[in-house]
């Protein structure tokens, strides 16, 4: 399958092991592969049956309280495995702590 935008197009290979998995992208979603040694994976991830894995957190990269007008939420900001710094996302401390109690001293 050939995906052409602009001046450019692009050959857009499936394997038959993935029947779920639509076929066709939206030309927005294409972007330039820039390459970089960091992004390459050691291994493949341990896929579910419905294509899906589950995210590991690394470690917890910083801490803040989100300020409103009544109430203060402790946030924490969650490296994930297999993701760079720059994807790290921020998450409620108290869930966390909850599921992931070896993060935290």
């Amino acid at each position: 399958m050939w995906a052409h935008s602009g001046l450019w197009s692009v050959q857009v290979g499936f394997a038959a092991t993935f029947p779920g998995v639509h076929n066709v992208f939206h030309v927005s979603q294409l972007r330039k592969c820039v390459r970089s040694s960091r992004q390459v994976l050691d291994a493949v991830p341990q896929l579910e049956p419905n294509l899906t894995f589950v995210e590991r957190p690394v470690r917890i990269l910083d801490a803040q309280d989100r300020v409103l007008r009544r109430k203060t939420i402790p946030m924490v900001k969650v490296l994930w495995r297999n993701q760079e710094v720059e994807s790290a996302t921020w998450e409620l401390e108290s869930a966390m702590r909850e599921a992931h109690p070896h993060l935290f001293p």
